[in-house]
């Protein structure tokens, strides 16, 4: 059986800011994200399987990647763990503040990414890729050819 990529697309909101960087996106800025992830495999060809022809179900992979990435980024603020930490009088503005261990620009978002997902994608299923459009005109992508 041949082997075949599937891929999902997701979109989030989420702000971040560049810890030292010299430019605009030093400060809180948001972006409407675009995450594409695609998974390779074999399609199942147990015939009694309920997922027959299937890599993986889409919906499964969808819950994956819910659970593991969006349900922490979505709508929230990511900054350095260098970074100052916000001091504010009110929670509910800022209960989605996520302090990460690197700068959080689009690539290492990606690669933080693609760490979590491998750990919970199915046996059978491999990472392919993953592209993270960050602007109409700008993207990066991770391979794991390339790692």
């Amino acid at each position: 059986m041949s082997q075949i990529r599937i891929t999902k697309i997701f979109h989030f909101e989420m702000a971040h800011a560049l810890h030292g960087y010299d430019g605009k996106c030093a400060q809180i800025h948001g972006h409407s994200y675009e995450l594409s992830v695609t998974a390779i495999g074999k399609p199942i060809g147990d015939v009694s399987n309920p997922k027959l022809g299937m890599v993986m179900d889409f919906g499964v992979l969808k819950k994956l990647v819910n659970e593991t990435i969006l349900d922490q980024l979505d709508h929230g603020l990511i900054l350095s763990d260098r970074s100052e930490k916000l001091s504010v009088s009110t929670t509910q503005l800022f209960d989605r503040v996520i302090y990460v261990p690197y700068q959080p620009t689009c690539e290492n978002l990606l690669s933080d990414m693609a760490e979590k997902l491998q750990k919970v994608l199915p046996s059978e299923v491999k990472l392919h890729s993953l592209k993270l459009v960050e602007t109409p005109s700008s993207y990066a992508e991770w391979f794991a050819t390339d790692n």
